[in-house]
């Protein structure tokens, strides 16, 4: 099987906290309209603080072999220009480098906005560059954006306005004291709408550690991940239930509490993921790779801990009743046991059993053999399982007559 090439388009890196002080004071993220945006278009080094993000014209082996070089100096203390620059001696190939303690910088092939605000008068600059190298300094709040279009977009030619527009209001938001990773959500909410750059990909917070992951990138090789401007999950406000699309279409009401649900877009979903808030919970899914089971158990956990704290029965309670409701489907319930809690890192694990062969519940506790329900499957007249079931239940029905 051949992988058809993948340039993210789209990738923004956002520093409203250069101190680091702030957990959500620094953010980065790509989007592409082109098919296979896996998470190695945003890599991240958690202990080092800093991201790598990938684009450009040149084939797929010319920007992995950059994004290697640029990560093996970023290790040796280079600088993020310098890394950055390492992208001019691969054709085609495009870096986007940088963190909270580090500055930023793009280089190799690209169209893009510097944005810099001022601490002294709130002032706001907007610098246009392409090619070359183009820096965010350290200790400077900012941004970079660079935005082309994809061959095949059917908005193809909106990326020059659209990223001028948008690196305008990334500086109005970093003026007016937004955190990094909730403009980095709006920023790609707006170059989805505006430009049509808009499948995940994904994001990450350098400060504090999180990643969208697999959220939004393609399921299938050759296939455009999640679109980001798209409706993503369905959440209630009042209690923190939340379930997934397509499944969010089944419901109106939360199921727990009987409020409304708010519908939460994807890029929304996004900003969510990578703020660190005193609700917010961080949350680790293992042993299925069904779709949608990671995203639902989010939002599921999310719930749990906001009701219960961080409590493994609870969530462990939880989960099982969605398992049991049909939300998730595929694997088997949990205990206590497979829920590993750090309440002082905001953390849950889950630690999930795929179902053998092609179920997609668990057994049901029922008080009758499964061969009995293998024969009632086979028995194709209702007076047939009616005879069935009286001749089960006789001795408790007979009981139930002489109490009566």
């Amino acid at each position: 099987m051949t992988m058809s090439s993948v340039a993210a388009t789209c990738n923004i890196i956002v520093i409203t906290d250069p101190t680091g002080q702030d957990p959500n004071g620094a953010a980065a993220g790509s989007m592409s309209f082109a098919e296979n945006m896996f998470q190695s278009t945003f890599l991240m080094s958690k202990d080092n603080h800093f991201a790598v993000l990938s684009g450009g014209t040149g084939s797929s082996d010319v920007r992995l072999d950059s994004i290697v070089d640029a990560v093996a100096n970023l290790e040796n203390n280079v600088s993020a220009a310098s890394a950055a620059s390492i992208a001019s001696s691969y054709s085609g190939a495009r870096l986007v480098v940088g963190g909270p303690y580090m500055g930023a910088a793009i280089g190799g092939s690209f169209d893009a906005y510097v944005i810099t605000v001022n601490d002294a008068d709130n002032s706001i600059t907007v610098t246009p560059y392409s090619s070359g190298v183009a820096t965010l300094p350290i200790g400077q709040k900012g941004a970079i954006i660079h935005l082309r279009n994809t061959d095949g977009n059917p908005m193809y030619g909106t990326a020059d306005s659209v990223r001028k527009e948008t690196a305008m209001n990334i500086g109005k938001m970093i003026r007016d004291g937004y955190p990094a990773t909730t403009i980095l959500s709006e920023a790609l909410g707006e170059v989805a709408r505006d430009s049509g750059e808009k499948y995940g990909g994904g994001g990450v917070n350098l400060v504090s550690g999180l990643s969208t992951s697999d959220m939004f990138t393609p399921t299938e090789m050759n296939s455009t991940g999640f679109p980001m401007d798209d409706p993503y999950s369905k959440v209630c406000e009042e209690c923190g239930w939340g379930v997934g699309y397509p499944t969010a279409d089944n419901y109106e009401k939360c199921p727990v509490c009987g409020h409304d649900l708010k519908v939460v877009y994807a890029y929304e979903a996004l900003g969510n993921t990578l703020t660190v808030g005193k609700n917010s919970v961080s949350v680790s899914v293992y042993g299925s790779g069904k779709a949608g089971i990671a995203a639902t158990t989010k939002e599921i956990v999310q719930a749990s801990v906001n009701k219960y704290g961080y409590d493994a029965s609870a969530i462990a309670g939880s989960i099982n009743k969605g398992i049991n409701n049909g939300l998730l489907m595929g694997v088997d319930h949990i205990e206590p046991k497979d829920i590993n809690v750090k309440p002082d890192s905001k953390a849950v694990g889950v630690y999930y059993t795929a179902l053998p062969g092609d179920r997609s519940a668990p057994a049901w506790d029922l008080p009758v053999d499964g061969n009995i329900l293998n024969i009632l499957g086979s028995i194709q007249t209702a007076v047939g399982i009616v005879l069935i079931l009286l001749v089960i239940f006789r001795s408790r029905l007979l009981k139930s007559f002489q109490n009566r």
